[in-house]
């Protein structure tokens, strides 16, 4: 059994999908692991520290990818990187496949067993493998340092002999993985922070990390299958429009999380409210990837207007990219040692919610 590990392709990606500590994990199962060289190297793991591991270190993805079985990546793979994938693998990474569609054709064509974790379903005995978590849980931590190596001023309130410097304010709408992330970190710098989730559930949690929850006065609730939120009503989101716009007038930086999974992320953000907000204030939207949160957000950049920084980056695991690395990294161990080696359990809900492809046919019920 071979494990390939690729240099992930997209530029400003330094993740990558496997450290020495799981070629550890899967030379015990009997896993051969071969790396493309320079594959570690963003995540500041050198080629050296796999050989120690026990892995094989090639000079390029062909070398990587022949006689594969299994071939572990972080985001979706490039074309040129499918040309020569082996036909029947097993491809596992987070493939995108709702703004992907166009992968699960190349992956049918080399009868690829496609793997995408992102779809994992939400149980308990599924933790260890949720890489939307882990990494979401590290960009929550990255925006707000964003956000506060953007803001013109400091962000703890200072008592100094030439006066006192009031606390920066912060507002983080959507309190989930990535949210709550926020809330403590900005806690931890010593902002006054305030919290909006359409979820009445994760009040309580928002609350133990110090954050302020406001909410729109209604019965109904934004809780979906899973923990993720849904698509409120058009009077709830006036309701909710009203609120954050009031709210957000008083504040210096401002944390957007709020995705609703295979649609086009909700404006949270209108142009009137970035209008209406402090000049020097920030910006950081996290749904920048899938359409934004607020429409001014422009993807991969940091822009201002109307005096308000607006910070879109779409990749802040990446930013992180030792951490990032070490969890993913963890998280594919979980899933491939679990279900996939040394034989693969078909008929494991695990399995079945993240395949997308097998045998040349889309598989998955979302995609069909």
């Amino acid at each position: 059994m071979k494990i390939a590990v690729l240099r992930e392709r997209k530029a400003g990606e330094l993740r990558v999908a496997a450290t020495p500590d799981a070629v550890k994990k899967y030379a015990r199962l009997g896993a051969n692991v071969t790396v493309e060289t320079g594959g570690g190297a963003g995540a500041a793991i050198l080629d050296e520290d796999y050989e120690a591991a026990g892995a094989t270190i090639v000079s390029d993805a062909a070398a990587a990818l022949s006689d594969a079985s299994i071939i572990l990546k972080v985001l979706p793979p490039e074309k040129s990187e499918l040309m020569i994938m082996p036909e029947g693998a097993k491809l596992v990474g987070m493939l995108e496949p709702y703004a992907r569609r166009d992968l699960l054709a190349a992956c049918n064509l080399k009868k690829l067993s496609a793997f995408a974790l992102e779809l994992l379903p939400r149980i308990s005995r599924a933790q260890g493998m949720d890489v939307l978590s882990s990494q979401a849980n590290l960009a929550g931590y990255r925006a707000v340092i964003e956000a506060a190596a953007a803001f013109g001023k400091v962000v703890p309130m200072m008592m100094t002999a030439a006066g006192t410097v009031a606390p920066a304010k912060a507002l983080v709408l959507g309190a989930g993985v990535a949210g709550l992330q926020a809330i403590a970190t900005a806690r931890r710098l010593g902002a006054v922070v305030s919290a909006f989730d359409v979820r009445p559930a994760v009040k309580e949690q928002a609350e133990s990390l110090g954050a302020k929850f406001i909410e729109v006065a209604a019965e109904e609730s934004g809780e979906a299958a899973g923990g993720y939120a849904k698509e409120m009503s058009e009077d709830y989101k006036r309701k909710q429009s009203e609120l954050i716009h009031h709210t957000i007038k008083k504040q210096d930086m401002v944390i957007t999380t709020a995705l609703i999974p295979g649609k086009r992320a909700p404006v949270l953000i209108t142009e009137a409210m970035v209008e209406d907000m402090k000049p020097g204030s920030v910006i950081v939207d996290l749904a920048a990837a899938s359409g934004g949160n607020c429409p001014l957000t422009e993807l991969d950049k940091m822009v201002v207007k109307h005096g308000v920084t607006l910070i879109g980056y779409s990749n802040l695991p990446g930013r992180v990219a030792i951490d990032a690395s070490q969890l993913y990294a963890r998280n594919l161990c979980n899933f491939v040692s679990t279900l996939l080696l040394p034989e693969t359990k078909w008929d494991d809900e695990l399995v079945q919610g993240t395949l997308l492809t097998r045998d040349g046919a889309t598989v998955h019920k979302g995609f069909v």
